[in-house]
């Protein structure tokens, strides 16, 4: 951790080996940035990751991990409004929660400078869907920065942060993925601390109200930002020009898919000119019209929706050329990453002729037997499962149950089956509540966790409380922000920086009127599922509380204090009756069953927790001292 923080502060120039989402950090030193708010989702925890590796006495920023995207938003944004240059970050669906203030950024006249920092997933390596998240940059009137690599994300930022401060307005810096995770070697510029100006910067009388008088006016400037910065876009050092002297066929790309092509192309006789562009909005329009014009037709290559495509295809129109624009050829170039084996095939679909045939290879020897599917699981002992077991037998086949997201979205799989439909984080109150509607005979349950209940659940509950809506909801409380890297909450009693007053899960739950509540923990599988059937009944609004720590984030912290699980449990073949219980519906990955139906536990995967002893009907699951068993 010392050697991040002293690569991150260094005052002198270096060069090291990156993430990109480690030399973001890097650049928000170096651009003199004030202010840093997120609300963790990938594929951006590891900004925060970086940030922690600095003391807080040491760290030029404040940075907070606020309660949602759209907080955290409005806390940069209040920041730069006071003249700090102030950044959020987040991931792409997490623009969804932000959007309603986000929307509004372009029309401000935003004294201190503020970037976006947008983590899009196309693949959808850890979301709900491949959102572009270019569509609502585009109707907030914001600029956006595409970088490729981890040296351009470091480079954009500053440019973008540089930018947004000279126009007083907010800029996006818009990354995917392979973006944030890759590797790469980047050289960093100097860096001098400037006097942090606490002067209060807000001018009030400036008109920051958006109303019915207001509006069009700040509009026109929102739209005269962006001619401004389409003349900065054609100069950009980012654009890159690959001339390979093919005036007969050209690319035309931005960001990562650009990598995708230069890879994809080696070993090709006469590879098309390639023509990467910094940003993506607005276009560098004189820069697009030039290189059209000197080629005979030109691919335009990009990730998810055709955007540039159809910006392309309308600039070929307006200026009359003879140009043929090829976007997309089939809906599999709209979906998933751009990596070179997609690449090569949009190429190939674009261009028969282009790419030579693959070589042949030497046979490859006998392949091994193929590795089983792993399919995603709760960890050993997570108090999750335990919850799932038991509530899955409080519950009928009639009864809807709805998730949400986190940890124990993974109910929804075998062998639990908890979860019948799930939409965004703090949701499931909601449609809980409309599916309880004109609704008689089936019991509603819907589960959401005690992060993404501060985060976006509340309102939901509001909903249930004030429209007496008769749902039964389980708030799985673990103490952390588990999926995404064990983040500090509110009711946690620590923020990113310092401790802090714990706000408690159910007196926030009084406080909002919820008449009905009762706590369990999760482990506790006969008293929890008890608890369940008796809140499913209510003709009411009621809450259960399944309490248990995360263990995986339990178990890390003992054994960084030397203190790792000293008891395991193993299955005694004397008494196990092969009821596959703990297999088949206790579902721990612990378990292991043999092609003889013996059933025996992994010494490498059990943590000791015991509470899948509770599940065997033969009692044949012994906790015993790690070092004593087989």
């Amino acid at each position: 951790m010392k050697l991040l923080a002293d690569l991150l502060l260094s005052r002198e120039p270096l060069s090291e080996i990156v993430i990109g989402n480690t030399a973001l950090v890097r650049a928000f030193v170096e651009a003199g940035t004030r202010v840093v708010t997120s609300y963790p989702g990938s594929p951006t925890p590891e900004i925060a990751d970086a940030i922690a590796a600095i003391p807080p006495d040491r760290r030029p920023f404040r940075f907070e991990f606020s309660v949602n995207e759209k907080v955290a938003t409005e806390v940069a944004f209040g920041a730069a409004m006071n003249g700090h240059l102030a950044t959020v970050f987040f991931k792409s669906v997490g623009l969804n929660v932000a959007a309603d203030t986000f929307v509004q950024l372009g029309l401000q006249d935003i004294a201190g400078g503020m970037v976006v920092v947008l983590g899009d997933d196309p693949g959808a390596n850890s979301s709900q869907n491949e959102q572009d998240n270019r569509h609502l940059c585009r109707m907030a009137y914001l600029p956006v920065w595409e970088p490729a690599d981890p040296a351009e994300a470091y480079g954009m930022y500053l440019e973008a942060a540089g930018e947004a401060r000279r126009r007083r307005m907010a800029a996006v810096l818009r990354l995917t993925t392979h973006v944030c995770h890759q590797k790469r070697r980047v050289s960093f510029g100097a860096w001098r601390a400037p006097p942090l100006d606490q002067t209060p910067r807000f001018d009030g009388t400036a008109g920051h109200i958006p109303l019915a008088a207001s509006v069009a006016p700040m509009k026109r400037r929102a739209l005269g930002r962006l001619a401004a910065l389409a003349e900065h876009a054609e100069r950009s050092p980012f654009n890159r020009l690959d001339e390979n002297g093919n005036h007969r066929r050209g690319i035309l790309t931005a960001g990562l898919p650009y990598l995708g092509a230069r890879d994809a192309l080696e070993g090709c006789a006469d590879p098309p000119d390639i023509l990467k562009l910094a940003m993506v909005n607005p276009l560098p329009r004189g820069l697009i019209v030039r290189f059209l014009r000197g080629h005979d037709e030109v691919k335009v290559l990009e990730e998810l929706d055709d955007i540039l495509e159809t910006a392309v295809k309308g600039i070929a129109f307006d200026e009359r050329l003879a140009t043929r624009v090829i976007g997309k050829l089939d809906d599999e170039e709209r979906i998933g990453e751009h990596t070179p084996s997609k690449v090569r095939t949009a190429l190939a679909a674009a261009w028969p002729d282009l790419l030579p045939p693959p070589v042949p290879r030497a046979p490859a020897p006998p392949a091994a037997a193929a590795a089983s599917e792993r399919p995603p699981q709760l960890c050993p002992g997570c108090g999750h499962r335990s919850a799932f077991h038991a509530i899955r037998s409080a519950l009928t086949a009639d009864d809807i149950t709805v998730a949400d997201i986190g940890c124990h979205t993974l109910g929804y799989l075998p062998p639990h089956g908890v979860g019948q439909l799930m939409m965004c984080m703090g949701s499931s109150p909601g449609m809980a509540a409309g599916l309880r509607l004109f609704n008689t005979t089936r019991r509603v349950v819907c589960f959401l966790g005690d992060s993404t209940m501060f985060h976006a659940g509340l309102p939901g509950i509001v909903n249930a409380v004030f429209n007496r809506h008769p749902v039964t909801l389980v708030l799985m409380e673990n103490g952390t922000t588990a999926m995404t890297g064990h983040q500090e909450l509110p009711s946690s009693g620590r923020n990113f920086n310092e401790p802090a007053d714990a706000i408690p899960v159910r007196r926030v739950l009084e406080g909002l009127g919820v008449k009905h509540i009762a706590e369990v923990d999760a482990y506790k599988q006969a008293e929890l599922a008890a608890l369940v059937r008796e809140a499913a009944a209510r003709d009411e609004f009621s809450v259960v509380i399944a309490r248990h720590p995360c263990m995986l984030k339990l178990t890390r912290e003992r054994r960084r204090r030397g203190s790792a699980p000293d008891r395991r449990v193993v299955v005694a073949q004397d008494r196990c009756r092969r009821v596959h219980d703990c297999v088949a519906r206790f579902g721990c990955p612990t378990f292991t069953r043999g092609a003889d139906g013996s059933v025996r536990t992994n010494p490498d995967l059990c943590i000791g927790d015991g509470s899948c002893r509770q599940t065997c009907p033969e009692q044949a699951l012994d906790s015993v001292p790690r070092e004593a068993s087989p």
